[in-house]
């Protein structure tokens, strides 16, 4: 099974770096944590940009680095991409993506460029000069250029953090469609938990440059032992599958395995994968299911674990019937008044779903 995995251990000033992870070798593996948790050293590491005092990097069966061996950075196939899109300024869209591509022998190249061009919708900026590119322009310009390496690994370092919000929202669909077109495992570096329950498989949670927590990426967002549970936007990720649509009212109903959820009318064929986003601020509870309600998503939960997060509010972890987890923020006032406890059968009232794939 292809994997990839990293051992490193090094000293930087007076920040000491050991790290160990062990990820599956497809889809996208984030790199969470706070500034200053580690995150970008792991990346270069990784890249070969950094030289650790100990280190084992294997990508798929192929040592980078290890006691014996380090191999440099242009013998590494990779494709970075930086916070700030590194253009060169005097050379037109087309020429920056053409120097990607002579990088790569013509016969190791596995990657079209209309394929890349088309997937990152850039085509009507081939010939336009990069000052005159948005910063999302420059960012998807950037990732284009990136796999027209045909790389083997994709490493990302915050490529959103640059932009503003609009633009963020404008870029972030090809990023969902990038690791599906073209297979190329990433790592993806983020402080940012929206960015990481709309794009990982897997995450690694750094804290002080040590691993706190591994594994797939929906049940980790909603643990409350977990910083990413305290966010103002913390949220959950739901598996399920298009099991109909309402032409009348314009909706899509996703299947959550016994239950169901309706999101925005998509363009969806029946019996598709879905992937959903939920966010704690979202989502109420009740001891009853009501009828009386506008919300149209109640889902039946039971209460795994609680946690105090202000003096006023309180999280509380769910479980739904196909073993899902779901995150409720909720008042303490209400917490008390209801005795939300673990174990307690309640309902779930779900007032937005956002469709993520």
């Amino acid at each position: 099974m292809s994997r990839i995995e990293v051992r490193l251990k090094h000293r930087l000033g007076d920040f000491d770096l050991d790290v160990a992870f062990d990820a599956p070798g497809q889809g996208v593996t984030a790199l969470f944590g706070r500034s200053g948790s580690g995150k970008t050293s792991v990346l270069r590491a990784v890249a070969g940009l950094e030289r650790t005092g100990q280190g084992l990097v294997r990508i798929n069966g192929e040592v980078w680095q290890d006691e014996k061996r380090f191999l440099p950075i242009h013998h590494r196939p990779i494709g970075y991409v930086f916070q700030e899109a590194s253009l060169f300024p005097h050379l037109s869209v087309r020429k920056n993506l053409e120097y990607g591509l002579r990088r790569v022998p013509e016969r190791q190249r596995r990657i079209p460029f209309h394929d890349v061009v088309e997937l990152l919708g850039i085509s009507t900026l081939l010939t336009r000069a990069t000052p005159r590119l948005s910063g999302g322009e420059r960012q998807r310009v950037a990732i284009a250029r990136a796999l027209l390496t045909s790389p083997r690994l994709l490493l990302m370092d915050e490529p959103l953090s640059a932009l503003d919000h609009a633009a963020k929202q404008t870029i972030m669909p090809y990023l969902e469609r990038l690791h599906d077109e073209f297979a190329i495992p990433s790592l993806y570096v983020s402080h940012d938990p929206n960015e990481v329950a709309r794009l990982a498989d897997h995450m690694v949670v750094l804290e002080e440059g040590r691993v706190a927590a591994e594994g797939e990426a929906a049940p980790l967002l909603t643990r409350l032992d977990l910083p990413l549970s305290t966010y103002d936007d913390a949220s959950a990720l739901l598996e399920g599958f298009v099991s109909s649509h309402d032409h009348s009212y314009h909706l899509t109903w996703i299947s959550l395995q016994g239950n169901r959820v309706a999101v925005p009318r998509e363009d969806l064929p029946v019996g598709r994968h879905a992937r959903v986003q939920i966010q704690a601020r979202d989502v109420s509870l009740s001891i009853r299911a009501h009828a009386d309600t506008s919300i149209l998503n109640i889902l039946p939960a039971r209460v795994i674990d609680t946690r105090d997060i202000s003096p006023t509010q309180v999280l509380v972890r769910l479980e739904l019937e196909d073993g899902q987890t779901l995150l409720s923020r909720i008042t303490r006032r209400s917490a008390i008044g209801m005795g939300v406890h673990e174990g307690m059968q309640l309902y779930a009232q779900v007032k937005s779903v956002a469709l993520l794939s």
